[in-house]
């Protein structure tokens, strides 16, 4: 018997018939780890097989020996039972000719213990229910409510926040995602949780693989930060700032030296359009236009393609 890691579950097996200097078919394998590519580069996990190889020879008198003594059993049962039956039926037919009526036996009853036991296993069969809040740009674009970023809590957010205080929430969160975190292989700092405001959370992350959590063109920090907003907004109702290596730092700078010019646009123009924005920056940049210009339309728009840029207009025009 031998003990086979490797990448996937076809390399366990090609070793394991290597090792054992026979066929995979000769093998007698039992998979004790099947391999997971984890999420974002975490938790992965190999193939972990245990592997005999098997004796034909020896396996099938054992097998013929079995069905004998299967047969052998079942022919001594049917003895037994038809020596039992005879009696019984004997007393039957003396019951009836006596007068006397056999009444069928009813089931027992369940016991309300019982009863009550399978309601609660039937009652913990619960769909997994994940608590979406509403969209950040919901309030002027219905179409937005499937595409939102969770970086930002919208003024609009009416929520109340639950009767704990919002520091000692910060002091809760901290303490689970730096046990979260602690038992990943990034070499990153203790992770800093503060109050932003009176309904936001905000979670930095800072070390040496602390821009390895950014991701190419941001996807793994779009994927952290819609996690940790559903844990938190979900547990604590508060909403999330996620601050990874002063990426969203450079984010807002970016889109602030962008929106010069759409400004100078809608203080000559009355409206504007700006070109097409991804990921973090269409939620940067509509929450600096609608601080801006609380008395116009800003909204999100999407293209045929599901690309996304926002439009700044007058209420009364199309």
């Amino acid at each position: 018997m031998i003990k086979i890691e490797a990448i996937t579950l076809e390399e366990a097996y090609k070793q394991a018939a290597a090792s054992l200097k026979c066929s995979v078919t000769e093998l007698k394998i039992e998979v004790v780890q099947y391999p997971s590519k984890g999420m974002l580069g975490l938790f992965r996990k190999s193939a972990i097989i245990v592997a005999i190889k098997e004796n034909k020879k020896s396996e099938e008198p054992t097998s013929q020996v079995k069905s004998e003594e299967n047969i052998a059993e079942s022919v001594t049962r049917a003895r037994v039972e038809s020596s039992f039956e005879k009696p019984k039926q004997k007393r039957e037919t003396q019951r009836e000719t006596s007068g006397e009526k056999t009444l069928p036996q009813s089931k027992p009853s369940k016991s309300k213990h019982e009863t009550k036991r399978e309601y609660q296993k039937t009652s913990h069969t619960i769909v997994n229910n994940t608590i979406m809040p509403e969209s950040f740009v919901s309030i002027q674009d219905d179409e937005d409510d499937l595409n939102y970023e969770p970086v930002y809590a919208d003024e609009s957010y009416d929520d109340d926040v639950d009767t704990q205080e919002i520091s000692e929430i910060a002091l809760k969160v901290k303490e689970e995602i730096n046990e979260l975190f602690n038992l990943t292989c990034f070499q990153i700092d203790e992770i800093d949780v503060s109050v932003h405001d009176e309904n936001t959370l905000l979670i930095e992350f800072k070390g040496e693989d602390a821009a390895l959590l950014i991701g190419k063109e941001g996807y793994r920090y779009k994927a952290l930060s819609y996690m940790i907003f559903n844990w938190i907004n979900t547990k604590y109702q508060v909403q999330l700032r996620l601050e990874i290596a002063e990426f969203l730092k450079n984010q807002e700078d970016a889109i602030a030296r962008y929106l010069v010019n759409v400004y100078e646009n809608i203080d000559r123009d009355g409206r504007a359009q700006t070109k097409i924005l991804d990921g973090v920056l269409v939620q940067i940049a509509l929450r600096e236009l609608r601080e801006r210009y609380a008395d116009k339309y800003v909204a999100i728009r999407s293209t045929r393609d599901g690309l996304k840029y926002i439009i700044i207009n007058d209420y009364h025009s199309n």
